[in-house]
């Protein structure tokens, strides 16, 4: 999964060390990068923002007050030259605490904690979910979390499946607005997946098990913009 992230630091070396260690990870997208809380804020209240690297002495607003203040807080990783911060830190379930300077296995070590958390909280949000289809005569129950990709079959889509698929008499529109997004998304016009589903992407395609689906230059940007790819 692509972790977006924000950098909340206000020494310029300590950026650079940050954007450097982001970029070697291949998981991390950076959104912005702020020198101050208050930048940070404009930014949290305008793009999704799953991770913050949080510098806790900074100038006007201390980060750590700043994190308190907020009434849906992303996870955050603290950063300080000051050990004495750090019960303070997890104290508000900070994912990690980087005491500064920290080397790349360090880094990488609290990033991976993020992430595990990242996807506990994805999969709860998934595991229950489902949809109803009306298929064969019957309706189907399906979780979201077992659907692999929908294709266009005419006046029908056929619906993969974990382990199956069902054919349903729907428009491909209809079935894109019961399907969340970002976790859903249409890359063609004969094609809606599950972002958590596909392998890898090579080319103008991408490939969900043994199935390789093309990605349509209409709908490539906002694919790009869903998985955080801004190398495309």
């Amino acid at each position: 999964m692509t972790i977006h992230c924000l950098i909340v630091e206000d020494e310029p070396a300590s950026q650079d060390i940050l954007k450097a260690y982001i970029a070697d990870c291949p998981n991390l997208n950076l959104v912005e990068t702020c020198k101050n809380a208050f930048e940070a804020n404009e930014v949290l209240m305008n793009r999704n923002i799953d991770l913050m690297f949080l510098d806790i002495n900074m100038p006007g607003l201390s980060g750590m007050k700043f994190y308190q203040s907020l009434s849906h807080p992303p996870f955050v990783i603290f950063t300080t030259a000051y050990p004495e911060f750090a019960l303070e830190g997890f104290e508000v379930d900070a994912v990690d605490y980087l005491l500064k300077p920290f080397p790349f296995d360090r880094f990488l070590k609290a990033v991976n904690r993020a992430a595990d958390r990242l996807k506990k909280v994805a999969g709860n949000q998934m595991k229950d979910d489902f949809v109803l289809f009306k298929a064969d005569k019957k309706i189907h129950k399906i979780f979201l979390s077992d659907i692999h990709y929908l294709e266009a079959l005419g006046d029908y889509v056929k619906i993969h499946l974990k382990d199956r698929f069902i054919v349903v008499h729907e428009t491909m529109q209809n079935l894109q607005s019961q399907l969340p997004e970002p976790t859903f998304c249409r890359i063609h016009k004969s094609f809606i997946v599950s972002v958590n589903k596909f392998s890898y992407i090579e080319g103008n395609s991408l490939q969900i098990g043994d199935q390789s689906i093309p990605i349509g230059n209409t709908y490539r940007d906002r694919f790009r913009e869903v998985i955080g790819n801004k190398e495309g």
